[in-house]
């Protein structure tokens, strides 16, 4: 009836993805809050909690006070899945941003590389010129005498 540990984050973004997270009180009880709420003990909490309001009949039957409350837990509930989405949005837009630094670097990198190889063709094309022009010169030589 435990609750399953979330696995640490191996990437460096989660890593501070998840810092924030727990640098805030308000961060740190919403995500327990919507761990819980994620469960299978919420389910069964509930099963109990039902069970036990309608067979020690704390209420008579239309249940008023129950259907508030469960009322009022949907309210909150939703409000925590909203504030879970916007978690896993937060991490998606920081693994986003990361991985377009990365590209940016990668593409200044390859244009580098790209300026690297010119230079090398043309020197490679003038040690080819130069290499053409002994060859004629000691073609020349070697006729002349």
């Amino acid at each position: 009836m435990s609750m399953r540990p979330m696995s640490a984050p191996s990437h460096p973004v989660l890593k501070q993805h998840k810092a924030m997270r727990e640098a805030s009180l308000q961060d740190r009880a919403a995500d327990v809050i919507t761990r819980f709420a994620g469960s299978m003990a919420f389910v069964y909490v509930h099963i109990l909690w039902f069970s036990l309001w309608i067979g020690l009949r704390v209420e008579k039957f239309p249940f008023g006070l129950l259907t508030m409350m469960v009322s009022l837990e949907a309210i909150f509930l939703s409000t925590f899945l909203l504030i879970s989405q916007n978690r896993q949005d937060e991490r998606r837009q920081m693994l986003a941003d990361a991985e377009w630094k990365l590209v940016q670097q990668q593409q200044r990198e390859n244009e580098i590389e790209v300026e690297q190889n010119k230079e090398l063709l043309n020197l490679s094309k003038q040690i080819l010129a130069l290499t053409q022009a002994i060859h004629q010169m000691t073609a020349a030589r070697s006729g002349a005498s």
